[in-house]
């Protein structure tokens, strides 16, 4: 039988407050230390804190990342949480141990040699994935998305096949802060044109429908070492291909033909320098002009002279020789010319020598082509695209 606890106005004891000296047992709301549900706490104790370093080292751990660093933070971690009490020796103990697992694992990769495997197939990647940037002089090649626009791939094709666009010529750029577009394009029609006749000399085998492109940085592809200007032929018309390759050079000619062809080059690039003005309105510039060819002449009249050709060509190259020692005197009297009618009247003859028949005949005498091109061939007007 019970004993009710005595009436009478009692004031309710603070929860929070100081235990009474002899708590009541068995009244309900006090456990063994405090009020029921902070059991095990005793009253006015803060909660105990979690170690950070444990928790570092857990997470070196997880991630593997500088696992070793992990390693020595868990063991540090151990030695804090035994002096303080503070939680988290299991938070200490696997972060421990994953990171002595993870330094394991980095000595194995560096011992064997797998970092540097896995780099260099990195790099493997990233050069068949940027073939454009290694074309070399001679490649001939497909590109997928055409030559027009943008260009990310291309795949390498034997020249003897059929092709997209044969490289006559790269041009490295210097470093530094990307030029823009513009400036890289000047660029290209400025080097790619006076490099094209180095690798295809014989201009007579030139297809018609072949012109010149180019390959060139973007701002993009600038940032990953970029800087190559790739100088190609291709066709005009975007579904025709090339068929064997139009390279003549020293390296596909005989020195006959390489002395010759230099001769006739050399004397297309001074006719190439006419003035764009009309003799009528700067015959000043067309006298000079005319001064230049007849000079240049004389050199090549001077080296075909010079040379001891084959038996076969020996003639047709002295014919040669006669026709442009007449057209030099035509430019030399064009060049002293007072008016508009006498220095046309030289110059047409000057001109009338050009890739005359003593022109064909001694093509045929070394086996060059001999079909002269077509008129307007030599109109320049590059296309380009970007990498």
């Amino acid at each position: 039988m019970s004993i009710p606890p005595p009436s009478g106005s009692r004031q309710p004891r603070d929860p929070f407050g100081p235990p009474p000296a002899n708590p009541p047992q068995g009244v309900p709301g006090y456990g063994p230390y405090g009020p029921a549900g902070q059991a095990g706490r005793p009253y006015g104790a803060a909660p105990v804190s979690v170690n950070a370093l444990a928790v570092a080292a857990l997470v070196l751990g997880v991630l593997c990342f500088l696992p070793a660093a992990g390693l020595v933070l868990g063991l540090i971690a151990l030695w804090q949480i035994r002096r303080s009490g503070q939680s988290g020796r299991g938070l200490a103990i696997a972060g421990a141990v994953l990171s002595a697992v993870g330094t394991v694992l980095w000595v194995v990769v560096l011992s064997t040699g797998a970092v540097s495997e896995v780099w260099e197939g990195f790099k493997d990647g990233a050069r068949r994935g940027n073939e454009v940037l290694s074309l070399d002089k001679g490649d001939c090649f497909d590109a997928p998305g055409g030559l027009e626009g943008d260009t990310y791939d291309v795949d390498r094709v034997p020249c003897e096949g059929r092709h997209d666009a044969e490289v006559f010529a790269v041009v490295t750029l210097p470093g530094g802060a990307f030029p823009g577009d513009a400036k890289i394009t000047d660029l290209a029609d400025e080097k790619c044109y006076a490099l094209q006749d180095q690798y295809a000399m014989d201009t007579w085998a030139m297809p018609a429908d072949v012109d010149v492109y180019y390959l060139l940085p973007s701002r993009v592809s600038w940032r990953y070492g970029d800087r190559a200007i790739t100088c190609l032929f291709g066709d005009t018309e975007a579904e025709l291909k090339l068929t064997g390759s139009l390279r003549t050079d020293p390296t596909t000619l005989d020195t006959d033909q390489v002395v010759f062809l230099s001769t006739a080059n050399a004397l297309d690039a001074a006719l190439y320098e006419e003035p764009e003005k009309s003799p009528e309105d700067d015959l000043a510039a067309h006298r000079a002009w005319a001064g230049q060819v007849h000079d240049v002449l004389g050199e090549q009249i001077e080296a075909l002279r010079g040379h001891s050709w084959q038996a076969g060509a020996r003639g047709p190259l002295a014919d040669l020789v006669e026709d442009m020692e007449d057209a030099r005197e035509e430019w030399r009297r064009a060049s002293t010319a007072r008016d508009v009618d006498t220095w046309f009247a030289h110059y047409d003859k000057a001109y009338g020598s050009v890739d005359g028949p003593a022109t064909v005949t001694a093509r045929k005498a070394l086996a060059l082509a001999a079909t002269p091109p077509a008129s307007g061939g030599d109109e320049r007007g590059a296309s380009e695209a970007q990498v």
